[in-house]
């Protein structure tokens, strides 16, 4: 076995250590087939798969904070407890094969396929989707609370990390980026009144998650767009301030806002913003983005570009992809009895 092999170490974050750096993105089945927000069979052996193939953590899919809030009527929620019962099958079922689950939260804002979208300003996102309506203050309470309240439904189902999703165009993104957030009250103009929304939510969530565990935060760190938009400067300022209010871990990804982006496609073209962050706010970070090697992944933890790596579609083509990483770097694997025969 190799022993200088970094993605194999063990990263503490607060109370929790996960058995390894290369976890599992949220990532969006569109399976509810009820259109209620309740996890499935579906659900629970994809990701129960996923903690069976040998990640160290796997975060539930962007599980919207209250129905309004979805990208579509198949997505997971977390505004009842109904709900909750059904993802707390889930969670039991990654942590009882080692790995630490996790879940983000999430409100789609104008990206979400309901006539009730809501968003900083009465901005589409594209001419085929729902004409957003302004959010007043009752709007904003509303989705604070439903943040604090899914984070309190998370706790108890037995999630070990949370993650609030503010990246993808989504509606914690769309306060941020002056591209899709054009108001003229405290919540718009400065980068003071765009960043506020997600601090107050931030705020909140780790108001009422357990002290002793650990919270993300995804970001997109780049509107990828010219003129006016969100950057990677503006995301360090961003993550001093989320570290200041709790926060443990950077998740950093970029794009979505809007369908004029320009995204120079290539591996690890995300791994140069984890880095920055990480260097200059002085907080842990997970890099993603097309990532797809072992030893691609090993050199983004050994050379200190983020503490974390986080895969999605390789996942998909392969629940199994972290044991095979772990072999091809000479590290044991850590193989279910039920498979060993296999390998």
């Amino acid at each position: 076995m190799t022993n200088n092999v970094h993605l194999f170490t063990p990263l503490q974050l607060r109370s929790v250590t996960a058995r390894n750096r290369l976890w599992i993105s949220p990532m969006c089945q569109y399976s509810v087939v009820k259109e209620d927000g309740v996890a499935t069979d579906w659900h629970f052996v994809h990701l129960g798969s996923r903690a069976v193939g040998g990640a160290g953590l796997i975060i539930v899919e962007a599980t919207a904070v209250e129905p309004r809030g979805r990208i579509s009527p198949q997505d997971l929620g977390l505004w009842n407890d109904i709900q909750a019962d059904a993802l707390g099958r889930i969670a039991r079922v990654i942590r009882d094969n080692g790995a630490i689950p996790a879940i983000q939260l999430a409100h789609a804002g104008r990206k979400a396929d309901d006539a009730a979208a809501i968003a900083p300003s009465a901005l589409a996102f594209s001419e085929q989707s729902v004409m957003p309506r302004e959010m007043i203050a009752a709007d904003l309470d509303a989705v604070i609370r439903g943040f604090r309240e899914a984070a309190q439904r998370a706790a108890a189902a037995g999630f070990r990390a949370v993650e609030i999703h503010a990246a993808h165009g989504y509606l914690l993104h769309e306060f941020l980026s002056p591209v899709s957030n054009r108001r003229t009250d405290a919540y718009g103009g400065s980068f003071e009144n765009r960043a506020r929304l997600v601090l107050e939510v931030t705020r909140a969530v780790r108001a009422v998650w357990p002290e002793q565990l650990p919270l993300f935060v995804r970001i997109s760190a780049t509107d990828w767009m010219p003129g006016p938009s969100w950057d990677i400067e503006q995301s360090v300022t961003l993550a001093h301030r989320l570290k200041a209010e709790g926060v443990d871990l950077i998740d950093c990804s970029s794009g979505g806002l809007a369908l004029e982006q320009q995204i120079p496609l290539q591996p690890g073209y995300q791994v140069p913003f984890a880095a920055r962050i990480r260097r200059e706010a002085g907080i842990a970070t997970g890099a993603v983005g097309l990532i797809t090697t072992a030893r691609h992944a090993e050199e983004i933890i050994h050379e200190g570009q983020a503490d974390a790596v986080l895969i999605a579609r390789q996942s998909l083509r392969d629940p199994y992809w972290p044991l095979r990483a772990a072999r091809e770097l000479g590290q044991e694997a850590v193989v279910p009895f039920q498979y060993r025969r296999a390998w």
